[in-house]
C-alpha cells in the first residue's frame, strides 16, 4: 500500500490529468487504487469537478472528495466565502489512511500550489502529506516563470523534510519555443533528478483509450510508464 501526493506549482498546471494518468496506468497493472481531493473548490454542488475527470480519463471509480466549496478560491478562503467548515487535514489523513489499508495505491490530488491554505490556521498540503509520510509529486508548467515557480516549491519541500516524487510536466506543448525547451535541463537541475514525466498539451480531452496510450508514453517507470527521460532530452536538440 502507498499514498502519492500530487501538488502543483500553481493552480491550471495539469494536477487533474496527471492525477488521473496515474490512475490510468495503475488501473491497466490491475492495482486497487483510489483517488481523493480533500477540497473540491470554484464548483457548485452537482457540477462536475477535478474527480469526475480522473473517472472519465482513467476509468478509476473508486474516488473521495472530502469538500466542496462553490467559490474558486483557496480552500479556505472558499469555506470562509460559503460559511461552510473547512476541512480537517487530520480528518482527511486518518481516512486516507485508511483507505491506504486496502487500496494499493492512493493519489491525492490537492488544490493550487504546496501551500494553499486549507483552514484558517493555515493548515497546507504540506502538513497532510507529513501526517501521511507520502511523497509528493509536483506538476510545473513548461514555460516562462516554471524556474522559479518551481524552485520554491521544491524548497518549501525540502524545508519541511518531505520527499520528492518527481517533477512532471503537465502540459508540453506541440511547438515548444526557445523558454520551454532550454527550461527542461534547468527543471532537471532544480530537481537533482531526470524528469519523472511530460504530458502533452491536449491530453485531458483525448478518449479513454488514447488517453492510456499518452500515460503509458507520457511518465516514467517509477511512475508505471515508459517515458525517457534521456531520449526526451535528446529530441530538443540544445
Amino acid at each position: 500500500m502507498s499514498v502519492l501526493v500530487v501538488t502543483g506549482t500553481d493552480t491550471g498546471v495539469g494536477k487533474t490529468v496527471v492525477t488521473a494518468a496515474l490512475a490510468a496506468l495503475a488501473r491497466e497493472r490491475g492495482a486497487p487504487v483510489a483517488v481523493v481531493k480533500p477540497a473540491q473548490t470554484g464548483a457548485a454542488p452537482g457540477e462536475p469537478g477535478d474527480l469526475d475527470e480522473v473517472v472519465r480519463l482513467a476509468g478509476v471509480t473508486t474516488t473521495f472528495e472530502f469538500a466542496r466549496f462553490p467559490d474558486p478560491l483557496s480552500p479556505a478562503a472558499a469555506a470562509r466565502a460559503s460559511g461552510l467548515p473547512p476541512v480537517s487535514l487530520t480528518d482527511a489523513a486518518a481516512r486516507i489512511g485508511e483507505l491506504a489499508e486496502t487500496h494499493r495505491l492512493v493519489l491525492v490530488e490537492g488544490a493550487g500550489g504546496l501551500l494553499v491554505r486549507f483552514d484558517e490556521d493555515g493548515a497546507t498540503l504540506a502538513d497532510l502529506a507529513r501526517l501521511l509520510r507520502a511523497p509528493v509529486l509536483v506538476v510545473v508548467r513548461a514555460g516562462l516563470g516554471t524556474l522559479n515557480h518551481t524552485a520554491l516549491t521544491l524548497e518549501a519541500l525540502a524545508g519541511r523534510g518531505l520527499d520528492l516524487a518527481g517533477v512532471v510536466i503537465g502540459s508540453w506543448p506541440d511547438r515548444p519555443g526557445l523558454a520551454e525547451r532550454h527550461n527542461v535541463p534547468d527543471l532537471e537541475m532544480l530537481a537533482a533528478r531526470p524528469l519523472a514525466g511530460v504530458l502533452p498539451e491536449g491530453a485531458g480531452a483525448l478518449e479513454r483509450d488514447d488517453f492510456a496510450r499518452v500515460a503509458r508514453c507520457g511518465l516514467g517507470s517509477p511512475l508505471g510508464g515508459g517515458f525517457d527521460p534521456s531520449g526526451f532530452r535528446a529530441a530538443l536538440s540544445l
